[in-house]
């Protein structure tokens, strides 16, 4: 435990933040399942559905800094290669 205030407020606050986090890649995961089930099962506007909410979670990821902005434009480029390739 810190013995100073100022390190019990910043380890409090990495608590708070670190629950926050967890959360929206919990969310970032759950999207690109979902995404990867509907390139799977052919339907096209779903896929195009939650390849938009994949791509708008990420961007809000990484505009938060909860993620890279590098690894959220490699995810998206990936998820569109996916479901261009399904498309075929």
């Amino acid at each position: 435990m810190a013995n100073i205030q100022s390190a019990a407020k910043r380890a409090r606050q990495t608590q708070s933040r670190t629950l926050r986090n967890k959360s929206v890649l919990t969310g970032i995961r759950s999207q690109q399942k979902k995404l990867a089930a509907a390139v799977a099962s052919g339907d096209a506007t779903k896929v195009q559905e939650e390849l938009r909410l994949l791509s708008s979670r990420l961007d809000k990821a990484a505009k938060r800094r909860v993620i890279h902005k590098n690894l959220a434009n490699r995810r998206k480029s990936r998820a569109a290669r996916a479901v261009k390739s399904s498309a075929k």
